[in-house]
């Protein structure tokens, strides 16, 4: 009986889930917004033209065509190296990556293997207990394939096009430790790496398919992975490829934590496999067993010659980057850690920040960190579509009391939504005249009746009788639900200061 306890004990141990960890490592593949493909000339430029059309011998790899390197592309790798703090290595090398798909028209892809650009770096994130460094095992160079368009969706296509006109744009593979924890700090690595990457003006987030991510997680025993250096044996992995936005990365991720947690606690032993994300359903999907290095029958790319760029890696000089910017918000604007934070993590809005500033640093970065990006991501919008000239002047309007916080709020959902309609907006005074929102001045110091406010004030006094005896017993919130009354019959144009002086005026002499 107690070796059956016993057993029955163990059993309940193994299979308690409950201490797990969740293992993250990703391999980020970034374009580089280069004018020219990585070892030919045909031009980038190609989202808005016909298929096939931005293509030469070199990148549709005919015979006796021979790449050679794009000088800039070089340039643009090494800085996002050098940002990332990695090692630039003594001499790099591309090699050729064989496998068979329609969308890579030499069946290979020139790439860097055992002899990648550059090593050993790091970035640091906000994790989920704070501070967190992630790792980067490698950054390297390689050439984009081409774009498979399956006609009749991916699923159940009844076939499949293939257009070449992104084969040979010049990417660079990010690929990090097994560090991450959790998919937030996934996203939250991603946009890091998204910031880092527009500040080195190396690449363009808003281009389509400028970015994808694979990502490869498992779920271990609570520092198994750290001790053995490796994941439990039935714990299996799972990559999922090719996913193509920074939610989706998170999204997947989530899925599969779950699909992984059910499975073990189902008994299941998991293998090592390939999935794809279906964005559309916010599930993966099982494509294939994972494949091996030795499959791709790496060898060195007979007609490049290896690169030599330490030197030339030590003269780059990079520019400001997130955290250096949110350093010099916190010193030169007095911006909170916390709206420096916010402000710096998109290029566009930190720069858009700096020219309306300006009016009074802290409170235009309250405005455009809480209240803008709000309003622009509940409609989808970039900060491109806002102009600093017209949002200075409602910063204007705002700061110098012609305009309650509340009625500024009102004038900017109108502004964007106009924007989001027809491409353009009125100016924020003509909108403040035309929905009546300016604010209501005291016509004098005295109670009289024709005073917008004290009006306001005594209608609301009649109408919520028990409100006022409630303020009479001594209750606080009372008081503060009358101004609220008020504030809303005048539409948020009368001042909450002026609200209080009156209301306590009347209360007191009436009381």
């Amino acid at each position: 009986m107690t070796g059956t306890a016993d057993t029955a004990g163990q059993e309940s141990r193994v299979m308690d889930f409950s201490d797990d960890e969740v293992i993250i490592g990703l391999e980020i593949h970034c374009q580089l917004d280069t004018l020219t493909k990585l070892f030919c000339g045909c031009s980038t430029d190609y989202r808005d033209d016909g298929p096939n059309t931005h293509v030469c011998p070199i990148c549709l790899g005919l015979p006796g065509s021979l790449p050679r390197v794009n000088r800039k592309a070089i340039e643009y790798a090494l800085r996002v190296a050098k940002a990332l703090n990695c090692t630039i290595v003594e001499e790099s090398e591309f090699a050729r990556k064989n496998y068979f798909y329609p969308d890579l028209n030499k069946g290979f892809q020139i790439t860097q293997y055992d002899r990648p650009l550059a090593v050993k770096g790091y970035l640091d994130i906000e994790g989920d207990d704070g501070e967190k460094r992630v790792r980067i095992t490698r950054v390297h160079v390689e050439e984009d394939p081409g774009r498979l368009v399956h006609k009749g969706g991916a699923d159940r296509a009844k076939y499949t096009l293939v257009d070449y006109n992104r084969a040979g744009i010049p990417l660079i593979e990010i690929v990090t430790e097994p560090d991450i924890r959790s998919p937030k700090e996934a996203r939250k690595f991603l946009n890091k790496l998204r910031a880092t990457l527009e500040y080195l003006g190396v690449f363009d987030s808003e281009k389509e398919g400028s970015l994808r991510v694979d990502a490869n997680i498992s779920i271990q025993p609570r520092g198994w992975f750290d001790r053995e250096g490796k994941g439990k044996a039935d714990r299996g992995r799972a990559e999922v490829k090719n996913i193509s936005s920074y939610k989706g990365v998170e999204k997947a991720l989530t899925f599969e934590v779950t699909r992984q947690k059910n499975a073990l606690r189902r008994g299941q032993r998991l293998g090592t496999e390939t999935r794809h994300f279906v964005e559309t359903r916010g599930v993966t999907t099982s494509s294939r067993s994972k494949e091996m290095e030795q499959e791709y029958r790496y060898f060195p790319e007979p007609d490049l010659r290896p690169l030599r760029v330490c030197t030339w890696a030590d003269e780059i000089v990079l520019p400001e980057l997130p955290d250096a910017r949110r350093a010099r918000f916190i010193t030169q604007y007095g911006c909170s850690p916390i709206h420096a934070r916010t402000l710096t993590g998109d290029l566009r809005v930190a720069e858009f920040y700096e020219q309306v500033a300006g009016i009074d640093p802290v409170f235009v970065a309250t405005w455009v960190a809480d209240t803008l990006l709000g309003e622009l991501n509940y409609r989808d919008m970039s900060i491109n579509r806002v102009s600093p000239d017209w949002f200075r002047e409602l910063i204007v309007l705002v700061h110098k009391g012609n305009v309650t916080d509340k009625g500024g709020i009102e004038v900017l959902r109108s502004l964007l939504d106009q924007i989001r309609e027809s491409g353009s907006c009125e100016t924020p005074g003509v909108c403040v005249g035309r929905l009546g929102l300016r604010v209501l001045e005291r016509t004098a110091e005295t109670m009289s009746e024709d005073d917008p406010v004290v009006k306001a004030a005594r209608e609301v006094i009649a109408e919520q009788p028990q409100a006022v005896a409630d303020f009479a017993a001594g209750k606080k919130e009372a008081f503060n639900f009358l101004v609220g009354k008020v504030m809303k019959k005048t539409r948020g144009r009368a001042k909450p200061a002026d609200v209080n002086q009156v209301l306590l005026a009347i209360l007191g002499k009436e009381g």
